[in-house]
């Protein structure tokens, strides 16, 4: 998922969204499991849901929503909204209730159901989703940036803890890291911030799993995600 402020950045580049953190000067690193065969990028044709609309935008700024927006468009796989709620903590008609909230918008569609299914499927109505607020200041997408941010500080938190644990039970630390953050200072033009972000995001497609019900083993589920955003200091004196 990503959020777009076109009056700040050139079009397509995303001032925050489900992406990957770029390396850089400044970052904070701890034990990940041992790299896996690398997933083949699914061969499907690209559909991209945008929503401008402010009050959908406004709509979105739940965390249960955008957890339900991450799972379904990222595994690109059918949930019902029992298995939702387990993901999110709600009960089943509480989730019930924010999917037909995002059927509304057209983020998410009814799925085909199962010759046994007893509860109805849903699916993402899109292979990619961005919010897009016209670079309005203060707009809603910024809403929703800060549940993105809490989303993280969770997953920081709790690899923290699962990390701690691991060492207090003597368990060696794995091999290879897993980078919790990364930041660096850039000087870029608008041509060039575009360029970076389409080939991140060429990147990131890359490794997305062409069958979403066959993880590679070995393989871990990843949270990841990229930010570009004008540095708010000011330039250092020649």
């Amino acid at each position: 998922m990503t959020t777009d402020t076109p009056s700040q950045e050139p079009p397509g580049t995303p001032a925050a969204g489900a992406g990957t953190a770029a390396p850089g000067a400044e970052s904070a690193a701890a034990p990940g499991p041992e790299a896996g065969p690398v997933p083949r990028r699914r061969t499907r044709p690209e559909k991209k849901v945008e929503i401008t609309d402010p009050k959908a935008i406004r709509a979105l700024a739940h965390a249960a929503r955008l957890e339900v927006i991450s799972e379904l468009y990222s595994t690109q796989s059918s949930r019902t909204a029992t298995e939702l709620a387990q993901q999110t903590g709600l009960t089943p008609s509480a989730m019930s209730y924010h999917l037909r909230a995002l059927q509304k918008w057209g983020i998410v569609v009814p799925a085909e159901a199962s010759a046994d299914a007893r509860e109805r499927r849903w699916k993402a109505a899109g292979t990619d989703f961005a919010i897009n607020s016209g670079g309005a200041v203060a707009g809603p997408d910024f809403a929703v940036i800060d549940i993105e941010l809490d989303a993280f500080r969770r997953r920081a938190s709790a690899y923290a803890r699962a990390r701690d644990e691991q060492r207090q039970r003597g368990e060696s630390a794995e091999p290879l890291p897993a980078v919790l953050l990364a930041s660096n200072l850039l000087y870029l033009t608008a041509e060039q911030r575009g360029e970076l972000t389409e080939r991140v995001f060429e990147l990131l497609r890359t490794y997305e799993l062409e069958d979403p019900g066959s993880i590679p083993p070995g393989a871990e589920r990843i949270a990841t995600m990229w930010s570009m955003i004008p540095d708010d200091r000011p330039l250092p004196e020649p």
